[in-house]
């Protein structure tokens, strides 16, 4: 599949989970051997949970074992890079984020082309990315938050997955749309978003922007 720059770049935004898979299998012998379905997150992030479910149905289907790989770090850079460096023969998946297209977009230079080393094969899911707040901040809606902004000008911070993430960018647009002043708090990983959760409780920070997923 041959895909403009783009076209490509939009199509990984838009899906929470975009599989792809490097060139070259051959379709008569293929699967010769276990495959490997490298997640550039956490283990227990939505993009690993998508994984494994993916990997069980694949391992009956293909009659080979799927083996799950978590490499996170560097904005899934590490994880990505993996797939793009492996052998070209179809074994090996990738089950990432939006953060893919971020990714393209915030690093001047990155070791892979996420274009030429990779096809895109489907969509897996979407996931929503809500807003919590800390329950003393006494704001029950949207426009409460935002008028709340509005009288406190650089006093709200909010917590996110870390720079690059779909929750980075979900609060930095938000921002924007709302014409807000906020300090971002980045977490190292994904599965760290849990404690921005937290933190939010604790007043730690003021709000944070998660995965529907994260939050239940």
């Amino acid at each position: 599949m041959q895909l403009a720059r783009r076209h490509f770049l939009h199509l990984a935004a838009i899906g929470v989970a975009l599989p792809a898979f490097t060139r070259g299998a051959g379709a008569q012998s293929f699967p010769t051997r276990a495959g490997r379905v490298i997640v550039p997150f956490t283990a227990g992030s939505a993009s690993d949970i998508l994984a494994r479910l993916l990997a069980t149905k694949m391992s009956e289907s293909w009659k080979q074992p799927m083996v799950v790989e978590n490499r996170p770090g560097a904005g899934t850079t590490i994880g990505t890079d993996a797939v793009a460096k492996a052998a070209p023969d179809g074994h090996t998946l990738l089950v990432t984020s939006a953060a893919f297209a971020a990714s393209a977009a915030i690093y001047s230079k990155l070791p892979y082309d996420p274009v030429k080393d990779f096809t895109p094969i489907s969509q897996l899911a979407t996931a929503p990315i809500v807003i919590v707040v800390a329950p003393s901040l006494g704001v029950r809606s949207i426009k409460d938050l935002i008028e709340l902004g509005k009288r406190k000008p650089g006093e709200l911070s909010f917590g996110s997955a870390g720079v690059g993430s779909s929750t980075h960018f979900a609060g930095e647009r938000f921002k924007l749309a709302a014409g807000l002043d906020a300090t971002h708090v980045p977490y190292k990983r994904n599965s760290l978003l849990f404690l921005a959760i937290f933190d939010c409780l604790r007043l730690q920070e003021t709000l944070a922007a998660a995965q529907l997923s994260a939050i239940l």
